[in-house]
Parts: C-alpha cells; sequence; structure tokens
C-alpha cells in the first residue's frame, strides 16, 4: 500500500519514529516536510532522527510561519512520482495546504485524509470556511486528535468517516523512567511553549508558596520568555527558576530525569484551549508524575494518572505540588499509574497500528467501490 504524508510537524525527530512503526506495518510510506518551520519560538529546522524504512523528504514551502496560508509549489511534481493509493494530509482542513493536497491527491485518484485538533467551534472568514467545506465535503476520512476535536468535526458537517487518534505518542525506547535519581532539591519542570495560555505565570505564582527546598525548570521558548523571568525576579525565585530555553527534540528525554513533577498549567482563552498536552504523555512515559489544569484535553489525557487542579487556581496548584512533594506513596503511585497509562494508549506503536487500520479501512472501501459492491 502506497501512502504519501504531508506534514510540517514530522520535522520534529521525536515524532519521527511513529512513521517508521507505520512502514514497519507494511506500508511504502513516503513523508513530505518543509526544511524548516517557523513560529513564535523561532525556527525548528528538519531533525533526520529517525528515518529507517521510509522515505523522508524536505519540499520546498511558501508562507512558512502563515499557519493558514502555507503550501508547497512542488506538491504536483511529488504527487506525481510517488502515484500514493492514499494522501494522508496532517493538517486542519481550513489550510491552504490541506485544500492544496486534497485537490492534487483526487486529481492523481488517491483516497484521502485529514488530522484535526481544533476542540472549539470556531467559524473562519471566506476563503478559509469556503476551503474548509470543500475539504470537508471531498475527503474520504477525517482523523481527530482527541473526542472533543471529533465533535466539533460533526458540528462543522463532516459526514465522513472519522476516528480519535491521537496525532503523536511517545517512544517508550527514548522516554523511560530513570534507573535511580540523583540527590536534588524536589524540581518542579515545564516543557513547552512560554506564551500566555500555557499558564506559566501560574506556575510561577503557586511555586512562590512553597517552603523548603525546591527548584523549578521552564524548557521552551514563545513570547513571554522574558515577561516570565522578570516575574520570577518580582516574586522572589529568580534563584531557583531556571530557564532552559528552546532545545533539539532529542535532548528532551534526558529533560525528564531532571524533574520530579511536570506541570501544565494551560489557560483556555477565547479561541483556545489546550488540545492535547504531549508533553504529559512524555512525562508519564518517563517515570515523572504529572499535574495538569482542566483546560481542554488534559483531563482526558491524564485519565486519572496524575493531579488535575482548576486553571488558573494558584492556590490549588501549590496544594497539589506540596502533595507531590510531600507525599512519597502518592508520587510513587503517580509514576505508575502514569507509565501504565503511557504503555495502554500513548505508545507511537499503538498510534502507528490505529493510523494503519484506517489506510486499510480506506482501502478496503476501494475495493468495494470499484467492485461494485
Amino acid at each position: 500500500m502506497r501512502v504519501l504524508m504531508l506534514s510540517k510537524a514530522c520535522i520534529v525527530g521525536i515524532y519521527q519514529p511513529k512513521l517508521e512503526a507505520i512502514a514497519r506495518r507494511g506500508i511504502d510510506l513516503t513523508v513530505l516536510v518543509p526544511p524548516a518551520w517557523r513560529d513564535e519560538r523561532g525556527s525548528q529546522q528538519l531533525e533526520r532522527s529517525h528515518s529507517t524504512g521510509y522515505r523522508l523528504r524536505a519540499i520546498p514551502i511558501r508562507f512558512n510561519g502563515n499557519f493558514h496560508l502555507h503550501h508547497y509549489p512542488t506538491l504536483a511534481r511529488e504527487i506525481a512520482a510517488a502515484q500514493p493509493q492514499i494522501a494522508h494530509i496532517d493538517e486542519e482542513p481550513y489550510n491552504l495546504a490541506t485544500w492544496q493536497a486534497l485537490r492534487l491527491a483526487r486529481r492523481a485518484g488517491a483516497k484521502s485524509l485529514f488530522f484535526t485538533w481544533q476542540n472549539i467551534l470556531r467559524r473562519y472568514p471566506p476563503p478559509f470556511s469556503w476551503g474548509e467545506r470543500w475539504v470537508m465535503r471531498r475527503a474520504d476520512y477525517a482523523l481527530a486528535g482527541t473526542d472533543d476535536a471529533a465533535a466539533v468535526l460533526r458540528q462543522k458537517g463532516f459526514g465522513g468517516p472519522l476516528r480519535t487518534i491521537p496525532q503523536f505518542g511517545a517512544s517508550g525506547a527514548l522516554f523511560r523512567p530513570v534507573e535511580a535519581r540523583p540527590s536534588r532539591p524536589f524540581t518542579i519542570g515545564f516543557i513547552g511553549r512560554v506564551v500566555p495560555e500555557k499558564g506559566v505565570h501560574i506556575l510561577l505564582q503557586a511555586a512562590a508558596q512553597l517552603d523548603g527546598e525546591w527548584r523549578l525548570r521552564l524548557v521552551g521558548g514563545g513570547s513571554s520568555v522574558d515577561e516570565m523571568k522578570a516575574l520570577a525576579a518580582t516574586l522572589e525565585i529568580g534563584g531557583r527558576a531556571d530557564f532552559a530555553g528552546q532545545l533539539p527534540s532529542e535532548e528532551l528525554p534526558a529533560e525528564y530525569g531532571k524533574i520530579d513533577v511536570l506541570v501544565l498549567p494551560s489557560l483556555t482563552r477565547r479561541n483556545w484551549k489546550e488540545q492535547f498536552g504531549r508533553v504529559l504523555v512524555e512525562a508519564m512515559a518517563s517515570g515523572v508524575a504529572v499535574i495538569g489544569s482542566d483546560s481542554g484535553a488534559i483531563p482526558a489525557v491524564v485519565g486519572g494518572a496524575g493531579s488535575i487542579v482548576p486553571e488558573g487556581d494558584v492556590p490549588a496548584l501549590a496544594r497539589a505540588l506540596r502533595e507531590v512533594r510531600d507525599d512519597a506513596a502518592l508520587r510513587s503511585d503517580l509514576i505508575k499509574r502514569g507509565r501504565a497509562r503511557f504503555l495502554a494508549h500513548f505508545t507511537h506503536d499503538s498510534i502507528a497500528e490505529a493510523t494503519v487500520e484506517v489506510y486499510r479501512e480506506l482501502m478496503d472501501r476501494s475495493s468495494v467501490g470499484a467492485s461494485g459492491g
């Protein structure tokens, strides 16, 4: 089965084991990515970390960094060369790249599917609303990262086959518990975009309420880094807060060995709520206790394997941090439950298997249609 995947997300090296797992299941896989992708953290370059068994091709991109308008000028040639039976468009239905890829896939006679994380019912202005409706009417299948995203897609009128499958999980070979943690003060971790909606200021305020010895390690870039450093200084915890900045994805597994709890204090905004929280999965895989707010998909991802606090509630987050720090039995239990949840639901292998099942379903539908059944 020949599958062509278009995915700017797959430039990240720690996401690529899913692609190897798809290829191991007998899929002749070509993955097209841009050479880099720009966002508020800077430019993420293509990492060729896990590319065994499939073809990973970097192709030119126009309007790099523009989520809605980016597209690929050589995509028609790539599709003609690959002759895919299935085009897996790893993009939201309202993006120009999705419309472009779906139109070219249909011209080449390939079945098609797209992916969505959008978990808020948003109405886009023309021409994006026109493109979204066109994609939803013509795509053969849709994947949603969460059940909430699937519900939004149905509300928008998508009537085709739909399945909830996270875009990526984590690699159990890369993210795994360390055998012996070094002696150190209790260390709280945040890994992700340092932007207002991620709630880093809530974490800083909660940490400032803790007594005793503790440290805070924040990994990631974003528009609020300088503001958060200033806030840490104002709260008189600047000496305890280590802002590590943006790191290559292959360095992230080691970061979980440096922390005792991972906190994701996301805040719901009018046009955004937490869509998944991949770092929660990585932490659970790494034997790290997790605390998350109740924004968006976080409670569903944690699923009872961590502590959930009301978003924006500084005292509640401070209490949760004290409990995880001071109750060794609780922390051990959260670690065990988190690792079990990761193995049951969020490995790259399990997500690859579910994705390949969709491919097979698409081909079976195609065979039935061709035979007139």
